[in-house]
C-alpha cells in the first residue's frame, strides 16, 4: 500500500471526519484530545514511512503544524474573577451541602490542591506559638510535608464543622481512614462501592458533580451569561494572584503554594488581577484554522450546520467570523453596529485575518492621538478597544509562529 498519494487536502478530510465522528463506546463525538491522538497517529504513519519507505511516502509536506493548535488553549488569565467570587461566596451562605460548602473555604484559604483537601486529616490545625492557628498538610504531588501556615478564623472553623459533622462516620470508617476529614456515607453506589458505606469523599464526586451542581443550582454566570465553569485549581491560582496583586513578595507566595521554585509560581499562578481584563479577554474568539472550530461552540447542531454551510458568505465578516449573525430572525445589533465584537462569544478570528487587525489597530491609535484634545472621554472609547486588539494580534502571531 503506498501513501505517496496523499496530500493536505486528505489532511483536512480526515480531520473534518474527526470532528463529526461519534464514538461507539460514548455514543458522543470525539473529544478534542481524541482527535488530536488520532491525528498524531497518521502523523507518526507518515514519518515512519519518510524514513523507512520514502518511496511510499508523500514528496511535499501534507502537514501544516498549525493542527489544532488554538483549539482549548489555556489563557494565561486563570483565575476565578472577582464577580464570581462575590458570587460563590454568597451562595456558600446557603448551601446544604456542609462537605462542599467548608471544603471550598478551606480551598479558597489555603490555595491547597483538591487531592490534599480530601485526604486532610482531622489534626491538622494547630494553635500558633503567638496567635492563632496554623495548618498543615501532606502535599502528595511532591511527597513533602506543607510546612505550618497560619490560617484564618474561618477555615478553622470550617475544619471543626467538618469533624463535627463526621464525628459519628468514623467507627465505621475502614482503619486507614477513620482520621481522614472528609468522608461520608455513600448516597448513590456503583460497580466499585456500595450505598451507604463510609468512604472518604472522590475528586469525581466533589470536584464535577458537587461543583457542577452548585454552580447551576445558584446560577452562577460569567461574564458571557454562561455557567461558570468551576475547577478546583483555580481556588489555588486565585490565591496567589490576590496575593500578588496586593504586593506580596514572590518568594512569600511561593512558600504558600509549596513550590520548589519560584519561576513556576510567577508563571503559572500569579498575576496581577484586574477584573475587566479577565473578562474581556476570556470572551476572545481566536483559533488556528476555522474548519477546526467544534459544535460545541454553536447552541444546537443546526446552528452549527449554517455556520460550516456559510462561513464563507453570510457568517464571514471583514476580519473574522461570526457563528450567529440572525437570532429569532434579527440580524444581531452588535453586527449591524460593527461594536465590540472582539468580545462578543460568538465572534471568532483566525490568522488569515492579521494584517486587517493590525491596520484597524495603527487607525485606532492614530485617532486616539489626534484626539487628545477632545478629553478623556474620548480616549476611553478606543482604548479598551486597542488593549483587546494587541491580544488578538499576540495570539495570531503566535499560532502563525507555531507558538
Amino acid at each position: 500500500i503506498s501513501l505517496k498519494g496523499l496530500t493536505n487536502v486528505d489532511v483536512e478530510n480526515y480531520i473534518s471526519y474527526l470532528h463529526t465522528t461519534i464514538s461507539e463506546k460514548t455514543g458522543k463525538p470525539y473529544g478534542i484530545s481524541m482527535q488530536r491522538h488520532s491525528l498524531f497517529a497518521l502523523k507518526s504513519v507518515i514519518r515512519w514511512c519518510q524514513l523507512h519507505r520514502p518511496d511510499d511516502a508523500p514528496v511535499t509536506e501534507i502537514f501544516t503544524g498549525s493542527e489544532y493548535t488554538g483549539v482549548n488553549r489555556k489563557l494565561k488569565i486563570d483565575f476565578i474573577p472577582d464577580d464570581v467570587v462575590a458570587q460563590i461566596n454568597e451562595a456558600l451562605k446557603t448551601e446544604e451541602n456542609q462537605y462542599l460548602k467548608y471544603g471550598i473555604i478551606i480551598l479558597q484559604s489555603t490555595g491547597m490542591r483538591i487531592g490534599d483537601l480530601l485526604k486532610l486529616r482531622i489534626d491538622c490545625i494547630k494553635p500558633h506559638p503567638i496567635s492563632g492557628y496554623t495548618i498543615e498538610w501532606v502535599q502528595h504531588k511532591g511527597r513533602k510535608n506543607k510546612a505550618p501556615m497560619p490560617v484564618r478564623s474561618e477555615c478553622v472553623a470550617a475544619i471543626e464543622k467538618l469533624i463535627e459533622i463526621t464525628k459519628e462516620l468514623r467507627d465505621e470508617a475502614d482503619e486507614k481512614d477513620k482520621d481522614t476529614l472528609m468522608i461520608w456515607r455513600v448516597s448513590k453506589g456503583n460497580r466499585y462501592i456500595q450505598q451507604g458505606t463510609v468512604q472518604v469523599v472522590s475528586k469525581g464526586t466533589f470536584a464535577n458533580y458537587w461543583f457542577k451542581k452548585f454552580i447551576k443550582d445558584n446560577d452562577i454566570k460569567d461574564a458571557n451569561g454562561d455557567y461558570y465553569n468551576l475547577t478546583s485549581h483555580q481556588f489555588r491560582r486565585t490565591l496567589g494572584t490576590d496575593m500578588l496583586s496586593k504586593g506580596t513578595n514572590i518568594n512569600v507566595i511561593q512558600q504558600v503554594l509549596g513550590h520548589s521554585d519560584a519561576s513556576v509560581t510567577k508563571r503559572f499562578y500569579a498575576d496581577v488581577k484586574d477584573k475587566e481584563r479577565a473578562e474581556v479577554f476570556k470572551s476572545v474568539g481566536v483559533i488556528g484554522n476555522i474548519n477546526q472550530i467544534q459544535s460545541n461552540a454553536f447552541d444546537n447542531i443546526s446552528e452549527f450546520e449554517w455556520f460550516k454551510a456559510n462561513k464563507d458568505k453570510g457568517a464571514c465578516m471583514c476580519d473574522g467570523y461570526c457563528t450567529k449573525p440572525v437570532i429569532d430572525g434579527k440580524i444581531c445589533d452588535r453586527l449591524l453596529k460593527r461594536q465590540k465584537c472582539y468580545t462578543c462569544s460568538r465572534y471568532i478570528t483566525t490568522p488569515e485575518y492579521l494584517d486587517a487587525h493590525k491596520r484597524h489597530l495603527a487607525n485606532l491609535e492614530k485617532q486616539l492621538e489626534e484626539g487628545v484634545i477632545y478629553g478623556e472621554h474620548y480616549a476611553e472609547h478606543f482604548i479598551p478597544t486597542i488593549e483587546v486588539l494587541k491580544v488578538i494580534i499576540e495570539r495570531l502571531e503566535g499560532l502563525q509562529n507555531g507558538n
